[in-house]
């Protein structure tokens, strides 16, 4: 054995000496940034027995059950959209505009620091008009006609419900299924237990966009992979001529080098991992492979110069700017068109504590054409029935108004107690409404959904058993819904 490892470290010697592996490699290293890779595309990462999920199929080798939905499109509006201008139709609020919000009803339930001194806590009926749209009689805003004509398609939930109150831990207890940061995202664990059916793209991306200036910060780590191999981790993709950073080759570099280096790089690895065994060598080989790959499929999947008018036009005008929310659903499509596994998409600037009709109304114009487009394109090409979307933020805004309510203007505080979301394909039940909130929308009346009800939703549409799917770490077994969560079978069609 001494002698065959003798033997190959002699070889990649003789390919390649230290001063020019050093120089090369030191300009080209930031490759192994890219992540949530799918499996090693090499030869020489694929049989090590690390048990990490590199494989095509990941650590389950197959999901636990037949899966309605194989991908995921998840439109995750950052601030808090508030449900009771958009879709929870609250008349008495409108009825009794200014009067103070019965004590009844509000308890002794937690308030953020912005609204829990306020001397007056003054309902604000919502300033736009609702109408009953499709079959099902779904009360609609007029701040959004293009998912008004969708309602068939698209499945309700009412009775969302979190502990967080606060942007920060609220947003990571979506994405992680806890307030505290550090756990694997919903992408990463997807990623681990299903594997991928592209070897050329990540099988988790990420786009970022902004409907109003300022907004609530995003960070990294909520398309982090925590604990996971770090190949699982999502791949954020940018507008403009770089879409990921540090892919390129730099200057003098040929594709042949790049391979030529990338081949002894994987002898070395092998040999490292002999020795220590560490499931990271094969995460880090799989990302230089996957770098290597995606030189030519990324350009080739962001370049929508290619798509037809009438998309443009579908999907709106801001489809044709780079990075906006418009674009990133268009973008969203093609490639989930190239099978990957799960899309994130993240538009900020949902945060309406003051000067809301206004801001409200730029937000919803930002993302009303494009995410209605966007069902709508998947299902002309078939590929709704087993893609499911999602709509939603952290949590909801409260019923009373934030500061002074006057006839043109008010605000709304966070509220973690109800808010709506909806959901499009992926074995959804379309035109369903589920769930519902009391009179004044400010507690839910049927039909509790928590945060980690939503996951177990989630994975179970895509054949995971979320009690199933664990990682051992620091001694204890870990998975997306911690210990709690419960299907929702009813909006299962």
């Amino acid at each position: 054995m001494k002698s065959e490892q003798d033997n190959l470290q002699k070889k990649v010697a003789s390919r390649m000496n230290r001063r020019y592996f050093l120089s090369k490699t030191s300009l080209g290293i930031g490759s192994a940034a890219l992540a949530s890779l799918l499996k090693p595309l090499g030869g020489f990462a694929e049989n090590t027995g690390s048990n990490t999920g590199l494989s095509g199929g990941g650590i389950l080798g197959k999901p636990h059950f037949t899966p309605k939905a194989k991908r995921v499109i998840y439109l995750f509006q950052s601030g808090g959209p508030s449900q009771l201008d958009l879709f929870d139709y609250k008349p008495i609020l409108q009825k009794r505009n200014g009067e103070e919000l019965p004590g009844s009803v509000r308890g002794e339930q937690r308030l953020t620091g912005m609204t829990a001194f306020q001397k007056s806590f003054p309902m604000a009926g919502a300033q736009f008009s609702f109408k009953q749209q499709g079959s099902n009689g779904m009360w609609m805003s007029e701040l959004m006609p293009y998912t008004s004509e969708m309602v068939d398609d698209l499945c309700f939930v009412r009775s969302l419900h979190t502990e967080a109150i606060n942007h920060d831990p609220a947003i990571t207890f979506f994405q992680t299924g806890s307030q505290q940061a550090g756990r694997p995202c919903i992408g990463s664990w997807l990623s681990y237990g299903l594997g991928s059916d592209n070897e050329n793209l990540p099988s988790f991306c990420v786009l970022l966009s902004r409907g109003l200036e300022g907004g609530q910060p995003l960070y990294s780590r909520l398309w982090g992979n925590g604990f996971l191999p770090s190949l699982h981790q999502g791949v954020q993709f940018r507008s403009g001529k770089d879409p990921v950073l540090y892919l390129n080759d730099p200057a003098g570099m040929s594709k042949t080098s790049r391979r030529r280096m990338l081949d002894a790089l994987g002898e070395l690895h092998t040999l490292q991992y002999q020795k220590i065994l560490d499931p990271e060598i094969d995460s880090r080989i799989a990302q230089y492979e996957m770098a290597y790959h995606m030189q030519t499929s990324v350009p080739e999947t962001m370049d929508i110069s290619n798509e037809p008018d009438y998309i443009y036009d579908m999907y709106g005008e801001d489809s044709r700017k780079p990075g906006s929310f418009a674009a990133n659903c268009l973008l969203a499509r093609r490639l989930i068109e190239k099978d990957v596994k799960f899309v994130q998409l993240y538009h900020q600037g949902w945060d309406q504590h003051g000067n809301l009709p206004k801001d409200i109304k730029a937000m919803a114009k930002s993302t009303d054409q494009a995410s209605a487009a966007l069902v709508k394109d998947l299902k002309q090409r078939g590929l709704l029935d087993d893609t499911l979307v999602i709509w939603g933020g952290e949590f909801g805004r409260t019923n009373y108004s934030q500061g002074k309510l006057t006839k043109t203007n008010y605000g709304r505080d966070h509220h973690p107690r109800c808010f709506t979301a909806w959901m499009a394909g992926g074995g959804t039940k379309a035109g369903l409404v589920y769930g519902s909130t009391d009179e004044f929308g400010y507690n839910i009346a049927e039909s509790p959904v928590h945060v980690h009800d939503f996951q177990a939703t989630l994975m179970h549409l895509l054949g995971v058993d979320h009690e199933k799917l664990t990682f051992k770490h620091q001694g204890r077994r870990y998975r997306l819904t911690d210990v709690h969560g419960e299907v929702v079978k009813d909006i299962i069609a």
